[in-house]
């Protein structure tokens, strides 16, 4: 059993002030595999201290400086790849070949950022004015367990790029992720106080990180309902804020497209990290007269996703986070099947053999109308509801009937007709024909999914402030 029991602070590893010690269960197992020391509300006091100190400083770094600064995290946090795939297997239950991926895909963040502010321009003339984008202040950055470590890296390298300093809150739930990460930062030598990280529950660190003076922007990855708490305890300092925030995101199947890609395609993008994904396509829309193939085609590729130990190669679909999440999941099922959906795979309970974990039955219903409760509220587990429609234009209202609106997936073999449907759909993001990877482009949410963009340039903008300087080269007459 591992244990984890210091936090990060102006360059140094610390032993917190914070007593709470926090197990960490292995969710393939269900067996108790270490503990973590909570912070609290001093640490996070200490932390923002650091930052705050570090900033002017950093602050006035030239690009060239941040841009050796990214290369070495790059290398630092590459370098420790292999122990980040371990560790989300073990801790997250992330099957072992995407594991790997994202683990290296997590260092490549830091080049990627690293040529967006290379070719942004900090310095702009608008009108008669000079405009001058400088970093917003010390940031606060809040992420959650799904994906920890890739979070985390993106959010560091986008404020690092823009000169700010950072104090992070990641998911208690992620600690040897995270101190893996932490050690990566602390390889690569930045200046002590730039970034600062602390483990502590949300309503302890990240509360201290929402009210906190001297934090002048929070950049949250999460659930809705934490979003809108972080928001509201933030507007008395009038914190800038970035909430990336929950999903139920539309995979809109029309009548012309190849159902035999298709449909296996929007099984995988609702089972995506192990259903755990606010980006999942957890509402599949077929059209009526094709749904009777649709019902077939995603029985058997649910019925094909194999579940089980996520250090096996052949295995796609770990298992769920913690009991509590599993348990959210066997409550939506429950309640897919009381509101008169039609099971067709899957349902309550673990798979045959896998009863020690926290594993889900990869499960498809149909039959699912848009008023049903397993099509409006976000599962966060493989769970897939199969909607109907008559017309084109009845696809996208139901597509767009939710509070939610973060992403979207069209299916057609028509890319003009795709193309049209994506623009109607309320969604941050709108992928044609499969599921596509662009870190460049921007990543956020209409409606209750969020506020502002991450990723490339107008990740970035998100973390400076415009100043218009007027009359430059004016004299006195």
């Amino acid at each position: 059993m591992y244990s984890i029991d210091q936090v990060y602070i102006n360059g140094q590893f610390v032993t917190p002030h914070g007593e709470e010690l926090f197990d960490l269960v292995n969710p393939t197992t269900g067996q108790l595999a270490g503990q973590v020391r909570l912070g609290d509300a001093e640490d996070a006091r200490r932390a923002i201290a650091a930052a705050k100190a570090a900033f002017p400083a950093f602050s006035r770094t030239s690009k060239a400086e941040r841009g050796a600064m990214l290369e070495r995290l790059h290398a630092a946090v590459l370098a420790r790849a292999d122990d980040a795939a371990a560790a989300l297997v073990e801790e997250y239950g992330g099957p072992l070949n995407t594991s790997v991926a994202r683990s290296r895909y997590t260092a490549r963040m830091f080049l990627d950022v690293k040529q967006v502010m290379e070719d942004h321009a900090f310095e702009k003339t608008v009108n008669t004015a000079t405009v001058k984008l400088e970093p917003v202040g010390v940031v606060g950055i809040i992420t959650p367990w799904n994906s920890s470590a890739w979070f985390i890296a993106n959010k560091v390298a986008t404020a690092i790029a823009a000169g700010c300093t950072v104090v992070v809150k990641p998911s208690e739930l992620s600690a040897r992720q995270n101190q893996i990460l932490i050690e990566s930062f602390h390889a690569a030598g930045l200046p002590p106080g730039v970034v600062n990280i602390v483990n502590g529950r949300g309503d302890v660190v990240g509360a201290e990180l929402s009210t906190h003076p001297d934090i002048t922007k929070i950049s949250f990855t999460g659930s809705t309902p934490v979003g809108k708490q972080i928001a509201r305890l933030g507007v008395d300092t009038m914190k800038r804020v970035t909430l990336e925030l929950g999903g139920k995101s539309a995979n809109v199947i029309l009548d012309d497209a190849d159902f035999a890609r298709a449909i296996p395609t929007a099984v995988a993008a609702c089972y995506m990290n192990n259903g755990q994904a606010c980006i999942a396509g957890a509402r599949l829309l077929v059209p009526a007269h094709r749904l009777e193939e649709a019902k077939a085609l995603a029985k058997a590729a649910a019925e094909a996703v194999v579940v089980g130990d996520p250090r096996e190669a052949a295995v796609s679909l770990g298992p769920i986070v913690t009991q509590k999440q599993y348990e959210r999941v066997q409550r939506y099922i429950a309640i897919g099947i009381e509101e008169g959906a039609e099971l067709l795979t899957g349902g309550l309970g673990r798979p045959a053999g896998l009863e020690a974990g926290y594993f889900v039955r990869p499960t498809v219903f149909a039959g699912v109308t848009p008023a049903m409760t397993i099509a409006r509220e976000e599962i966060f587990g493989p769970v897939l509801s199969i909607l109907s429609y008559e017309t084109e234009q009845e696809a996208i209202a139901i597509a767009n009937d939710t509070p939610y609106g973060l992403q979207a997936y069209v299916s057609s073999t028509d890319l003009a007709r795709a193309n049209r449907v994506a623009d109607q759909l309320v969604a941050g993001r709108v992928h044609i024909n499969g599921i596509h990877d662009d870190l460049i482009a921007p990543f956020g949410g209409f409606k209750q999914s969020g506020i502002g963009r991450e990723f490339g340039p107008y990740g970035l903008e998100a973390y400076l402030e415009p100043k218009a300087i007027l009359g430059a080269a004016a004299q006195y007459r």
